[in-house]
């Protein structure tokens, strides 16, 4: 184990002494200000998790000595046990451990149990949101946070160097009109629509900031990863059938939302039914799709086809150069309200929390087809501020 150690601290080193972007995502307070002996951050790949846990360690009160950066998708943990490892560096006066890609080690729901259980020693781990989670103390134990793309808030302040506010859901249908403008005053000259239209391109993932010449291929390359490592590794599917599920994701790419039925689909890529609603839930699971389901599915009332969306305008706008715009907007959305549940309606697009339909559409979409419904918005593209009951889309992007 001795050799192993080292082998790993030196890594750790080399880690620790890399220069990290300033700019801290929404979830770093939350995770520095924990108190839980051991936090979780799942999130898909390339929304920086790993950025996030190294920042929050830097401003942790802990001596270099007292701390360890380590990866399970390293060799070496082929041949020792995640709690092997804690237990030898616990040993030695370690105190803090980062742990990322923990859904590569073996029997991690196990590890970090006896961990907890035996040792007293703070880890802050990541792991894939394809994970799947079994035991069902886990998020009892343990403090787990859901870092998601960025948001068009978080994109505008990486992109201007400012701070802005968030809001809460309520507070943009009650107060829209107040809130968009504060934000634009302090967008002062910059084009809330422009920044917003930008976004849909590129401002998804942080790595645009570091890398923007290269940044659709390195999208490319993260679907890859998320289908040939996340999906493969945690729900046993072979190399044949990723090229299966990668067709799935360009059929859905080259679709509106209800075009294609699940018979067609299953057709289309050549599964059953019950695998095809099997890949969707892996694709669902690892954050390359969006499942959303007839709202009275939940009572279990009605046959109805299931929407299907490409998890942000981002991952869709790299796969097709002709996606539909009200699919763009639909999917600007749903991704933005990814703490919220969504069902779609007869009348309108989507039932947020059970509460609100929405209805979304250009600037002078009108409320015809919501009419007379109670909490009921029309939600509009192109417009800086809305009145009453229609609000513009692009202040969806501030609820993170």
């Amino acid at each position: 184990m001795r050799d192993t150690f080292e082998v790993l601290k030196n890594i750790s080193s080399q880690k620790l002494r890399l220069n990290l972007p300033a700019y801290k995502r929404f979830l770093f307070k939350k995770i520095k200000n924990s108190n839980d002996k051991i936090v979780g951050i799942y999130g898909s790949r390339g929304v920086g998790k790993t950025t996030l846990m190294l920042q929050v360690l830097k401003e942790l009160n802990f001596k270099a000595s007292e701390t360890i950066y380590i990866s399970c998708d390293h060799p070496l943990f082929s041949k020792i046990s995640l709690f092997e490892f804690a237990s030898y560096f616990y040993k030695f006066g370690g105190k803090c451990i980062i742990v990322d890609e923990i859904h590569e080690a073996k029997d991690f729901e196990q590890e970090l149990k006896s961990i907890y259980d035996f040792l007293d020693i703070k880890i802050i781990f990541s792991g894939s949101s394809a994970v799947k989670i079994t035991n069902a103390s886990f998020t009892r134990r343990y403090a787990m946070f859901k870092l998601p793309i960025l948001s068009l808030r978080e994109f505008c302040e990486i992109s201007l160097g400012i701070s802005l506010d968030s809001f809460l859901l309520e507070d943009i249908l009650k107060n829209h009109e107040n809130i968009a403008q504060g934000i634009l005053t302090q967008l002062k000259k910059k084009k809330i629509l422009k920044l917003y239209s930008d976004y849909l391109k590129f401002g998804a993932y942080p790595f645009y900031f570091a890398a923007k010449d290269s940044y659709i291929q390195k999208i490319t390359d993260n679907i890859n990863t998320i289908l040939h490592s996340d999906v493969a590794l945690l729900h046993n599917v072979s190399a044949s059938n990723i090229q299966m599920l990668k067709k799935l994701i360009y059929a859905i790419s080259i679709s509106k939302p209800l075009e294609l039925s699940i018979e067609s689909l299953s057709a289309a890529i050549g599964v059953s039914k019950v695998t095809l609603y099997n890949y969707i839930g892996y694709l669902h699971k690892a954050e390359l799709l969006r499942h959303i389901v007839f709202e009275g599915k939940r009572f279990k009332a009605f046959r109805m086809p299931d929407k299907l969306y490409i998890s942000n305008t981002n991952l869709l706008m790299s796969l097709t150069l002709n996606s539909d715009i009200g699919t763009i907007r639909e999917t600007f959305f749903a991704s933005q309200l990814f703490s919220y549940s969504l069902f779609y309606v007869k009348s309108g697009d989507f039932l947020v929390n059970e509460k609100y339909i929405v209805e979304i559409g250009e600037k002078n979409k009108g409320f015809s087809q919501i009419k007379n419904i109670e909490n009921s918005f029309v939600v509009c593209d192109d417009i800086e501020i809305g009145f009453a009951n229609k609000i513009p889309l692009w202040i969806f992007g501030f609820l993170y």
